[in-house]
């Protein structure tokens, strides 16, 4: 019996991709958007004016990550002036390195803003406990396959546990409606110093299509520093594992 399964493991081969700073995504994904400004700009009033999340800026032209739900209907409406790319690199250290400007060709990282006891900590082993303050569970499961057979993330010593006790750090997902501030607060006091913050997605990030709702209980952000802003509505699995990976300062191929 054992023989017969051995056989099958055998014939699947080895599915995990061995490099996952060279993964690149299929040419319909939208990721990292590209702008251009043009003598004509009305195209992008246009795109303003339908943009749901508010997240872009005529003067002075910009694109904000945080708040964009990646639905591509201002590309589509500004063809000469917004272009997303398969680029999923988009995590950044601070919340206002998300905002795109013309000519940028990347999000900026910068590294001045990771602790210098994150990389001392947890270069080798991360533990991290996802907390959806009212998301819409789009985002769950793309973090849920950061661990499956392609991506194998756990290889690298990044996992998600059930304990905030047994965490290192949380990565927070949805808005944070009202009646899970308490919850958030009392999960992140739980988890050992010292500790990350990842916040993950753009509900996340902005409050998304719910900001202004009184629902939504945002003052953990005025507690707290966020380590990690991942935009994405969701967030692809390779944003989360590029971003924690540069996050760590560590390697994400096998030797």
């Amino acid at each position: 019996m054992i023989f017969g399964k051995l056989r099958i493991l055998h014939s699947h081969g080895r599915q995990a991709i061995p490099d996952l700073s060279r993964v690149e995504l299929a040419e319909r994904f939208r990721g990292r958007p590209e702008l251009t400004l043009t003598d004509d700009m009305s195209q992008v009033e246009q795109a303003a004016a339908i943009c749901p999340m508010g997240a872009i800026s005529v003067s002075p032209f910009t694109l904000d990550l945080g708040r964009c739900l990646f639905c591509g209907e201002c590309a589509r409406c500004a063809q000469h002036n917004i272009r997303f790319t398969n680029d999923y690199r988009m995590g950044a250290t601070r919340r206002e390195d998300l905002v795109v400007r013309p000519g940028q060709t990347a999000v900026p990282f910068f590294e001045g803003a990771v602790r210098a006891d994150i990389r001392r900590m947890f270069s080798r082993s991360l533990q991290l406990r996802e907390v959806s303050a009212g998301g819409d569970a789009s985002i769950e499961m793309e973090l849920g396959a950061t661990g499956n057979v392609n991506f194998d993330f756990g290889r690298f010593g990044v996992r998600f546990t059930a304990s905030p006790r047994h965490a290192d750090g949380l990565v927070l997902t949805g808005p944070v409606t009202s009646n899970m501030a308490e919850a958030l607060e009392i999960c992140y006091d739980s988890i050992p110093t010292p500790k990350l913050l990842v916040v993950c997605g753009s509900e996340a990030c902005s409050g998304g299509l719910f900001a202004e709702s009184r629902a939504v209980d945002r003052s953990f952000f005025e507690r707290h520093t966020v380590d990690l802003w991942l935009p994405g509505a969701p967030t692809h699995p390779m944003t989360f594992i590029e971003a924690v990976t540069r996050l760590r300062g560590k390697a994400s191929s096998e030797r």
